[in-house]
């Protein structure tokens, strides 16, 4: 298919705290949109405060999709994700909506936005549990004696320190499957970025921990534990989950160490988040200090009337 038969997609991604979110929301009002959402924790029911799930008010009457549609514990892998989004998104353009694809998790916004070629393969639980345990260091050698072996190079879309890319990746690699994915694209994209200068961003990110701990989020996560959600769900899940589970665990000596090591790995996430996305050469970036839903409003204007 040519590019110019392929239907059309807004894409706006960023970082932690960047107001994307809004931003998607402000824009689908204007252009008779609705939203798909690409967040790898906003999939699962319950995980709401510390996902940063919108909630139904903020959503201003706009439809969101891959809200919710999973329970906490269930395996939901990439191929699972990419087969709800094209479902979504098609749906959308069918009733003569734009589709918007709104969020931070690259992964998630690669696989749609570049068409990954996913498999659906069984998985080995026992190769999976191998992998697992498994540290940061054994997967990074692992992958790279096995890409030697293979006379094959390291995708750079591969965070080699990102631990949960690499038990994936390793899983691949040990069962003689391919790293490098094939793409075929399925929608003509314009891909949005936003994020702020590094200190406002930083500042942003910490107005936001403290806004969503008062709000309750210990307590959410209390209340997932109490329901049964194992710790190793939560510890792979990350960033507050993991910490609020080692906080109720009594891991911290205080509630102030727990709040500071949790904001310091917020702050690293947006970092990898900006390293993951500078990797996309179609991503135009918003000034967020100049009126980025005008700056945004005509540029999807013009690729709509393209």
């Amino acid at each position: 298919m040519s590019d110019f038969l392929l239907k059309k997609l807004i894409v706006i991604l960023g970082t932690n705290a960047s107001g994307k979110s809004g931003l998607g929301i402000d824009l689908a009002l204007r252009f008779n949109a609705e939203i798909v959402s690409a967040d790898s924790r906003q999939v699962f029911k319950g995980l709401d405060l510390g996902s940063g799930k919108v909630t139904e008010e903020e959503m201003k009457g706009v439809p969101h999709f891959l809200l919710d549609v999973a329970n906490p514990g269930d395996f939901f892998s990439l191929m699972d994700y990419q087969k709800l989004a094209y479902e979504a998104i098609d749906d959308i353009i069918s009733r003569g909506k734009t589709p918007f694809l709104v969020g931070g998790t690259g992964l998630y916004v690669n696989a749609v936005v570049d068409g990954y070629q996913l498999t659906d393969a069984p998985v080995d639980e026992a190769l999976r549990k191998k992998v697992e345990a498994m540290s940061l260091e054994e997967l990074q050698a692992l992958i790279k004696e096995k890409m030697i072996t293979g006379a094959s190079e390291i995708p750079k879309t591969l965070d080699m320190n990102n631990k949960r890319r690499l038990e994936r990746a390793a899983e691949k690699l040990l069962m003689n499957k391919p790293l490098n994915l094939e793409s075929k694209k399925r929608y003509e994209t314009l891909c949005l970025g936003v994020t702020w200068e590094r200190e406002k961003l930083y500042k942003r990110i910490e107005k936001r921990l403290d806004r969503r701990l008062e709000q309750g989020m210990i307590e959410e996560v209390e209340g997932l534990m109490k329901n049964g959600v194992s710790d190793d769900f939560l510890y792979k899940l990350g960033l507050e989950y993991r910490y609020i589970m080692l906080y109720l665990r009594g891991k911290f000596i205080s509630k102030e160490a727990f709040r500071d090591k949790l904001f310091m790995e917020i702050r690293h996430l947006a970092k990898e988040q900006m390293t993951w996305f500078r990797k996309r050469k179609d991503i135009t970036w918003l000034d967020m200090e100049k009126d980025p839903k005008a700056q945004a409003e005509e540029l999807i204007s013009r690729f709509m009337e393209m």
